[in-house]
């Protein structure tokens, strides 16, 4: 058990640093998010970001490529979207093949300043089953599409909820 308790701090430590890389000041509310999003990912994640890719410009499609782990084989995806936050979720679904419903799609700042952190929130639907889905990161797309892999772990994990208003 000690172990797993000391990869866990490894993991929180590394992903710190990480985003001390990219940010002039670390608050509070940034380690909070780091803990959270640790505490939110399942123990084994069947899907998982490896890397991504994003291009948006005006007068062109924006796209996404995407690195992804699916039951720790690795596989490449690209689409287009309306938006890079749409193109990286269709990228996804290009591998997932989930068959889910995006109900939510929803933003929040964790600290000010441009370099802030930005917290996502999905929730999405298949067969009466709701769950939401988190990320963090200071690249919102990145965290869009954590927050709908983190989903989609739910769904494939024993993580799901039913929908209280479809009932038992």
């Amino acid at each position: 058990m000690r172990i797993a308790s000391e990869e866990h701090l490894n993991a929180a430590f590394a992903r710190f640093k990480e985003l001390a890389d990219k940010k002039h000041e670390i608050f509070d509310e940034d380690l909070q998010a780091l803990m959270s999003d640790e505490s939110l990912t399942p123990e084994i994640e069947h899907y998982r970001l490896l890397s991504s890719r994003f291009h948006s410009e005006t007068g062109e499609t924006p796209s996404a490529e995407l690195t992804l782990s699916v039951g720790g084989a690795e596989h490449q995806a690209q689409s287009t979207g309306s938006g890079p936050v749409d193109a990286a979720f269709r990228a996804i679904e290009t591998v997932a093949k989930s068959g889910t419903e995006l109900l939510l799609y929803s933003v929040n700042a964790i600290t000010t300043g441009t370099d802030a952190q930005g917290e996502v929130t999905v929730r999405l639907a298949r067969d009466g089953k709701v769950v939401n889905g988190q990320g963090a990161d200071t690249d919102i797309i990145v965290a869009s599409a954590k927050a709908y892999l983190n989903a989609l772990n739910k769904l494939h994990g024993k993580f799901e909820k039913l929908n209280p208003q479809v009932g038992p």
